[in-house]
């Protein structure tokens, strides 16, 4: 019978984490964005677009960012080369509230579990940043291999990072093994 309870507590610590931080995320979002007689993206999102820019162009790159005109995006640039976008998808919040979420559920003292929290989600939302920067890059001089860099190894290495994250916290600091 514990071991149930222990499941139940654990689901409902995660999913109402969840539900709660994307709620305000949307609320967030449709305050935010604007798609009437010119479109213009999130805040976060234009922050992580202009990080990613700035870092490309640390890396020797000639790059910039652009709103498009078109679509809730910004447009990477580089050598006035159209390479990739950047979409509110690629800003690192939702996978952001998909770790809070599990720490919340598996969560630890009070003060380890905020602290593992900031930490965690800084972490993610640098990596992301970089995640960005290098998939420019590497699209920018191998587009054949779109589909394998966008779709299969960069996701592979953000949600990778966010799960080795989960480890360390499940097996240092959660009160549930």
């Amino acid at each position: 019978m514990q071991n149930n309870k222990t499941v139940i507590l654990f689901l409902v610590k995660f999913f109402g984490t969840y539900a709660l931080l994307f709620l305000l995320y949307s609320i967030y979002l449709s305050n935010s964005q604007k798609q009437l007689t010119f479109y213009s993206c999130d805040s976060v999102t234009e922050i992580v677009a202009k990080q990613s820019n700035f870092l490309i162009n640390s890396f020797g790159y000639n790059s910039e960012i652009v709103q498009s005109n078109y679509e809730l995006s910004y447009q990477v640039i580089i050598d006035k080369k159209p390479i990739a976008r950047v979409i509110e998808g690629c800003n690192s919040i939702s996978i952001i509230i998909l770790f809070i979420a599990f720490i919340v559920a598996f969560s630890g003292k009070f003060k380890q579990t905020l602290l593992f929290i900031l930490v965690g989600s800084l972490l993610i939302y640098l990596i992301n940043v970089v995640r960005i920067a290098v998939i420019t890059i590497a699209l920018y001089k191998f587009p054949e291999y779109e589909y394998m860099l966008h779709d299969i190894f960069f996701p592979a290495l953000i949600y990778g990072f966010t799960f080795m994250l989960w480890i360390v916290w499940v097996s240092k600091f959660s009160k549930q093994k």
